[in-house]
């Protein structure tokens, strides 16, 4: 085989490929078998018609055409591996020669990834907030708690902000009563705003068993956008109680025995959580400034391929929340141009940085074992809310094992970045680089054990991908 690599672009080659007939055998007694079993030929049983009367049956040029088909893919992976090219996506191929007996000559065009190296990775300087958790951040987190325990208790007064209510609504347009707008025993937080414009305002200074008419506009049902008279009724009026910051409430809201020991224990948890933010936040930034030092083309066609993902993973999001592409951009006070056009920057960006992670992990020899796969099936597991063999399983049927061993070698590009790089918070400490894992030992173990046949499906993908780097779905994601 002879193959001639032309450069189109830093991002696109065109192979040319000539293959004298002596080397497609393989292809030609795959396809005689294939045909073999499909032919009814008399005198021979299914399978066993010599290749000239199939020749002879269904004709040599469906026979080579079939042969070729075979043949090409083989042919140009074999090509792509010898030349050493990183392909993206899948070849436009063109037959150019096809002569019996003698040469099959095609071409190839496809996007490749951008040959470059990684240089001056180590030491990337980022800055991140303080970890530091104050005093009145402790107060807040238990002021949270202790909401969660309070009880509400009747009160024998006018209506003030903050009170709990048990109230009836009304409402009629001209003097006619508007069914699907009442509402009965409806309790609600005077000073929220959350209902109908004017309903506060009407609500202070009330007591139990008063009733009051305002006029306001109807903001849902059958009515929406008009006018009515809104009579409201209030049954109860109960303010909210919170047990005493002490010992008792220590030992009710937690294992603690002593408040002093609650707020340690909260004091801790915030500081950790902090400090994971810390980490997410460095690895974010530096990764920023990773691929603001690194300038590399990037194909066209990869690029079209992530926005659209990208828009399509939105419009998902804002179906099954129940929103509208208008209403969403209306909420983030953004044009549909500006929308755009941050679709574009990010698909860029996420493009890019894959393409730096894989060119690290190439210059690192990374690579990714069963059990890292495994963490990695389980940690995704646990974020979408399935079990780690049905993830594992989805992943193996979908052919998507590919980009999750890329996926997890990525990520170790990245902690090699993240290792290297000075971290410091914004009084110049600096921050200790230590991973935090996301699961623990045993956790793992029992996601790989839960996905056990799966992932041994998936180990033979992963081998695969291994031997053959220039696997399109795996470099273009």
């Amino acid at each position: 085989m002879k193959t001639d690599v032309e450069e189109l672009s830093p991002t696109r080659v065109k192979l040319t490929i000539e293959v004298p007939f002596e080397e497609l055998e393989h292809a030609f007694d795959e396809t005689y078998k294939s045909l073999a079993k499909q032919v009814r030929i008399k005198g021979f049983r299914p399978g066993k018609a010599p290749a000239r009367l199939i020749d002879r049956y269904v004709g040599r040029g469906a026979v080579i055409s079939e042969a070729v088909n075979h043949a090409v893919p083989e042919l140009y992976n074999e090509a792509i591996q010898k030349e050493e090219i990183f392909a993206l996506g899948q070849p436009d191929v063109e037959v150019t020669k096809l002569e019996d007996n003698d040469e099959l000559a095609f071409t190839a065009e496809v996007d490749i990834r951008p040959k470059f190296e990684v240089k001056d990775y180590k030491g990337i300087e980022v800055t991140v907030d303080n970890a530091t958790v104050t005093d009145e951040q402790v107060d807040e987190q238990i002021g949270t708690l202790r909401e969660r325990f309070s009880t509400l208790v009747g009160a024998d007064r006018p209506v003030e902000d903050g009170d709990h209510l048990s109230i009836d609504l009304a409402a009629a347009i001209d003097g006619e009563k508007l069914e699907d707008v009442a509402v009965s025993g409806y309790s609600y937080e005077v000073g929220t705003n959350t209902m109908l414009e004017g309903l506060d305002e009407t609500l202070r200074g009330m007591e139990a068993g008063g009733e009051a008419t305002f006029k306001t506009t109807l903001v849902g049902g059958e009515h929406e956008g008009e006018e009515a008279d809104v009579t409201v009724t209030v049954h109860s009026v109960k303010v909210k109680e919170l047990p005493e910051l002490d010992d008792e409430f220590a030992q009710l809201a937690s294992e603690f025995d002593t408040i002093d020991e609650l707020r340690e224990d909260v004091r801790k948890r915030m500081a950790d959580v902090r400090r994971m933010q810390q980490l997410s936040a460095a690895r974010d930034k530096a990764l920023e400034k990773l691929i603001d030092s690194v300038e590399i083309p990037l194909p066209d066609a990869v690029v079209d391929e992530e926005i659209t993902r990208r828009r399509q993973s939105l419009e998902q999001q804002l179906a099954q929340s129940g929103l509208t592409k208008e209403a969403y951009l209306e909420s983030q006070e953004k044009t549909e141009e500006e929308f755009e056009e941050e679709l574009k920057t990010g698909a860029n960006s996420a493009v890019k940085a894959g393409f730096i992670l894989d060119q690290l992990a190439l210059q690192e020899d990374l690579s990714a074992d069963q059990g890292e796969l495994s963490q990695y099936v389980f940690e995704q597991a646990q974020r979408m809310g399935v079990s780690p063999d049905q993830l594992a399983q989805h992943l193996v049927e979908s052919n998507q094992i590919r980009v999750a061993f890329t996926e997890v070698v990525r990520g170790k590009a990245m902690d090699l970045v993240l290792a290297g790089a000075k971290v410091t918070d914004e009084d110049g400490n600096v921050v200790e680089q230590e991973i935090v894992e996301a699961s623990d030992e045993d956790a793992v173990e029992e996601a790989a054990k839960a996905a056990a046949a799966a992932v041994t499906e998936a180990d033979e993908a992963v081998e695969e991908t291994k031997d053959d780097e220039t696997a399109a779905e795996a470099d273009s994601k």
